[in-house]
């Protein structure tokens, strides 16, 4: 891509255990240097701020994301007119948004970024879509999406039945909010188990 070039930004959007991590970095390793990934967890609010809303337990749901601070974000990645935006991530392992982790160069061409609710139809996520080039929702088999979830969160430290709980509780119930949204999408991606 010439320098000055319009930027391209891909949003990969699905369910909880969907695969979008997965998907987005398989994306942006193919790409090279000419992709970075900016994924929408970085604006999970912390877990301090949850519990001072009483919004802990439904973590991951739409309304526990600075979904204003993503679409200023979106904004600049579009405009281009920084040098470099930094982007904040999400490290599960001490599950918080980790601030100013991504330089995102001017230069970069292609931003892909993933997330639940890069299609969701409320204020102020409703504006996300317009920000963004394409869309691919992935789809997966439920089975699969459950196991991949409670296998994660085992792995970050949850019991296997507070896992299970979390899985078909929280994680379900975003899902569902999640799965209305996919009408809405440039190309549904129907992945396979072992995608």
């Amino acid at each position: 891509m010439s320098a000055g070039a319009a930027r391209t930004l891909i949003g990969i959007v699905g369910p909880p255990g969907a695969g979008k991590s997965t998907v987005a970095e398989a994306l942006v390793r193919q790409l090279g240097p000419d992709a970075v990934l900016v994924p929408m967890d970085g604006f999970h609010l912390s877990n301090e701020v949850l519990g001072a809303l009483g919004r802990a337990d439904r973590k991951g749901a739409a309304d526990t994301f600075d979904a204003d601070g993503y679409l200023a974000l979106l904004r600049r990645l579009r405009d281009q007119t920084d040098e470099v935006v930094y982007a904040p991530t999400f490290r599960r392992d001490i599950e918080e948004p980790i601030g100013s982790s991504i330089p995102v160069p001017r230069s970069t061409p292609i931003v892909v970024t993933e997330g639940n609710y890069l299609l969701l139809d409320s204020h102020p996520w409703k504006f996300v879509r317009d920000l963004l080039d394409t869309t691919w929702y992935l789809e997966v088999a439920e089975e699969v999406r459950l196991d991949r979830l409670v296998a994660r969160h085992v792995a970050f430290g949850r019991t296997p039945d507070a896992a299970r709980a979390w899985a078909q509780g929280s994680d379900q119930a975003n899902a569902a909010v999640i799965a209305e949204s996919r009408r809405c999408a440039d190309l549904l991606v129907h992945l396979a188990p072992s995608d």
